[in-house]
């Protein structure tokens, strides 16, 4: 059940970075190693969500 709340709470974290990227996307004067970086951090959380399903199919 502790790996359902982690996946949760990565998911939520993931939709948040989503929104955070689309609206520094929309705004011309972001800069753009703000951007890489929320993309970075969006796709470790990514990265981690489908790592831990992997583990969870597996077990």
């Amino acid at each position: 059940m502790a790996i359902q709340a982690h996946l949760a709470e990565l998911e939520r974290k993931h939709e948040m970075l989503e929104s955070e990227l689309h609206q520094a996307l929309i705004h011309p004067s972001t800069d753009d190693l703000k951007i890489a970086e929320l993309k970075r951090k969006k796709l470790l959380v990514k990265d981690e969500i489908e790592r831990l399903r992997a583990a969870h199919t597996i077990h």
